[in-house]
This record gives structure tokens, sequence and C-alpha cells, in this order.
């Protein structure tokens, strides 16, 4: 069983920042490839960005303005965004699947992760 813990969201104004982490709780031997996606209101839910654990690629959607982190012995990781906008407002979703054992591109689709998270809204203000 494999819980996805999330945490960081909240009401910010827009121009500010915002730090979204995940923690993937499972076992300790298992690594995994984790990104996050996000669903505004009326929208269908769209990828973000995501981290491979092999290599610590990353892949960012056009719209994001923010990098990954991450702490390889918690099994988590970070999305810090920079200068929110109105538009950024959504519930964010981390996702998870077991990692990869190869080099590749990260996966961008939901049907390729498995373990999901409840949510965290993200709410910016002008």
């Amino acid at each position: 069983q494999v819980e996805l813990i999330e945490s960081g969201g909240g009401l910010v104004q827009v121009g500010d920042s915002l730090k979204l982490s995940c923690r993937a709780s499972g076992p300790s031997t298992t690594t995994y490839d984790m990104a996050w996606f996000r669903r505004a209101p009326g929208k269908d839910r769209e990828f973000v960005g995501g981290m491979r654990y092999i290599g610590g690629h990353t892949k960012y959607a056009d719209f994001v303005k923010g990098t990954f982190s991450r702490d390889i012995a918690t099994h988590t990781v970070h999305l810090q965004m920079y200068d929110l906008q109105e538009e950024d407002t959504a519930m964010y979703y981390c996702a998870a699947k077991i990692g990869s054992v190869v080099y590749g591109d990260v996966e961008s689709r939901e049907t390729d992760y498995r373990y999901w998270g409840q949510g965290t809204q993200v709410t910016v203000s002008s």
C-alpha cells in the first residue's frame, strides 16, 4: 500500500511563490517516479511537472514557473512554484508510480501513474 502525503497548498497573492511537497509512504526499498497534476475549475486535469527517480530527470509543462527538488531518503519531492497567477488556481494532485529502472523521459499522462494523493488546493488571489 502506497500513500501519497501532500502538503504546501494555500492562499497566496499574485506574484507570490509556493512550495508543494509530496511524500510517498511505502516500502523503504521501493523507488518512485513522481509528478504533479492540477485541475482548475471547469477544466480537465493536466500535467504540471514530474521527476524520475533514476537520474533525477525532470519535465515541466510550458506554463510552469518552478523547479523540482527531492529528498531521496524520505521519498519526498518538492515543487517550488514562482510568480503565481490567478490562472494557477487549482487543486494540485501528487502522482507516483514505481520507479523506472531505465533512463528516459518523464511520463506526463495520468494513466502512467498508479498512485494518487487526495489533492491540495492552491488559490491565487489578486
